[in-house]
């Protein structure tokens, strides 16, 4: 698969942006919620002051995340599609929380405006594979991380080898017609079938996360490696 365009990206984002939260649910059979829990367990731990959560999307994991977290936490959420990030602005309202509390910026994970060492974790969820550059992703996300900081990466693997032809199957034969009949958009399904069975496995992405000079780099395999939650850590 090629690098994803960033253009058509968005683009797709923009059209499912309404129906987005309802379509992850549905077409994941609930494992979602399971999925983004571990994230914010692991993120917890942590035990940070200042949170970027990149490629945020509607805004689940950074509204998860200032509900968990101290009320001193900042937290930030950052996306390069307006739509989605409308959804999260109404997620907010909707939720009491201040600006200063929870706050969404639109940005480019590819260039953070943000100095360096700006925060101790930074998180992103279902969302690196869809950058045009890993390398300079990852390279960005480390120069904003304080020493001793750490990245948090939830995405979608490469399954164990008996669960692939099940579920490359459902990818790639059924959820494109589902996802239609969910948000009208069958193309947006298809895209996301695509960039899933290109991107790395674990232990591909793991090594990803070594050369971008991350050091403690680990991972755990969740619902038979069909995702996977990365940690890294800023040396």
């Amino acid at each position: 698969m090629t690098n994803p365009d960033p253009d058509a990206v968005r683009v797709t984002f923009e059209g499912i942006a309404p129906r987005y939260d309802l379509a992850n649910h549905l077409l994941s059979g609930g494992l979602d919620f399971l999925w983004r829990r571990r994230l914010i367990r692991e993120a917890k731990a942590e035990q940070p002051s200042d949170v970027l959560d990149l490629a945020t999307g509607s805004g689940d994991i950074a509204l998860a995340l200032r509900v968990a977290l101290p009320v001193d936490v900042k937290v930030m959420g950052l996306d390069f599609c307006p739509p989605m990030l409308a959804e999260a602005e109404c997620k907010r309202i909707s939720a009491g929380y201040s600006p200063d509390s929870l706050r969404f910026v639109h940005g480019d994970c590819l260039s953070l405006d943000f100095p360096d060492g700006s925060f101790d974790l930074v998180t992103i969820a279902f969302g690196l594979r869809n950058l045009s550059d890993r390398a300079i992703g990852l390279s960005e996300m480390q120069r904003v991380l304080r020493p001793g900081g750490r990245l948090l990466i939830l995405e979608f693997s490469q399954p164990f080898f008996f669960l692939r032809p099940f579920y490359y199957l459902y990818l790639r034969g059924i959820l494109p017609f589902f996802a239609r009949w969910v948000t009208g958009d069958r193309q947006a399904y298809e895209y996301l079938g695509s960039s899933i069975s290109g991107f790395p496995d674990r232990f591909g992405l793991a090594q990803e996360l070594r050369q971008a000079n991350f050091g403690k780099v680990n991972f755990v395999s969740l619902t038979g490696a069909v995702v996977a939650l990365h940690v890294g850590e800023k040396k």
